[in-house]
């Protein structure tokens, strides 16, 4: 036999055996699916650049929800929060100036010459009768007749129009500018919002009990943005991923209640299953066939049942349901 030919057959053998290590590390005969605890993290960073002013957690530290985890320096985001609220009261202003129309000391002036007018027109209204008496008398009377009844009829084009500006300075401003004002309005009170939430972003607080997994910078460092500073553990983000073989894994669906056991462990722990794999997890390095078909695996998650908090990466063994 050449060298070639052993080196393959030696190669088969290895794959074999250890497709067959797998395979029994898995205790089917025994009813005992292998696996271990997974756990799903949150990682809390900020959404902008910044020197970590504070860090008020630690790795292994338990944490509950609205306690803060760090704080960068808010100088910015203060000032941003200011120059947008200041932005919204001069909105406010505009928009209530445009409503009200002139203030009262302008309608208060507008007033005044609507009375001197009025006077104006009554004076002409006289003058506008004597001369009226004296008609036909001279030509020069005539004269005088025609300049009052002028006279009288500018005074009192002046009394209407003087009342029609008054009216309309009582006026707010007209609808296409009020609208305009109010858009104005609404897109400060949208940066406003914006930067009240930037400015609690930048000391963020637990979102659910859970235990400090690990912490990446120290305070004084600076923090690049939307780089996590510290990843959380949350209590229920715990789960099992264990691996079942093809021919048992008809017998589980989600929702499946499976006990479960490991070292040092209370008994009597279950666990409901939330995920099973459309697809093999892992298959030996062999033809699928009527004899291979059941050493096929498919990977299953389950979370634990009550409160108990295992730690991730233990090993775990999951009975076989009947």
């Amino acid at each position: 036999m050449s060298i070639a030919k052993r080196l393959v057959g030696l190669l088969i053998a290895a794959a074999a055996a250890g497709a067959a290590w797998y395979y029994n590390q898995l205790d089917v005969r025994e009813g005992i699916y292998t696996g271990y605890v997974e756990g799903e993290y949150i990682l809390l960073a900020a959404p902008a650049s910044g020197v970590l002013k504070s860090l008020d957690v630690q790795r292994g530290m338990r944490v509950v929800p609205g306690m803060r985890v760090f704080s960068l320096d808010t100088t910015a985001a203060e000032a941003d929060l200011a120059q947008a609220q200041a932005a919204h009261e001069k909105a406010v202003a505009e928009l209530a100036d445009m409503e009200k129309g002139a203030r009262v000391e302008e309608l208060s002036v507008r007033s005044a010459e609507i009375q001197e007018a009025e006077a104006a027109l009554k004076n002409a209204e006289l003058e506008l009768v004597r001369q009226q008496q004296l008609e036909g008398s001279t030509a020069a009377v005539e004269a005088r007749l025609d300049a009052a009844r002028a006279a009288r009829d500018q005074a009192k084009a002046r009394v209407a129009a003087l009342r029609s500006a008054f009216e309309v300075a009582n006026l707010p401003a007209r609808a296409d500018r009020l609208d305009a004002a109010r858009a104005a309005l609404g897109e400060a009170q949208a940066n406003v919002v914006k930067a009240e939430r930037r400015l609690k972003e930048m000391a963020p607080e637990v979102p659910a009990s859970a235990m400090v997994q690990d912490t990446y910078y120290q305070p004084g460092a600076w923090v690049p943005a939307n780089k996590a500073v510290v990843s959380l553990l949350p209590d229920d983000k715990r789960k099992l991923r264990f691996f079942v073989p093809q021919a048992d894994v008809t017998k589980l669906s989600v929702g499946t209640k499976v006990a479960f056991s490991c070292d040092g462990c209370v008994q009597g722990m279950t666990a409901s299953v939330s995920f099973i794999a459309p697809e093999a997890e892992y298959t030996p390095p062999v033809i699928y066939s009527a004899e291979s078909r059941e050493k096929l695996v498919f990977l299953i998650e389950a979370v634990p049942d009550g409160d108990t908090l295992l730690p991730v990466g233990l090993p775990i063994e999951v009975e076989r349901p009947e």
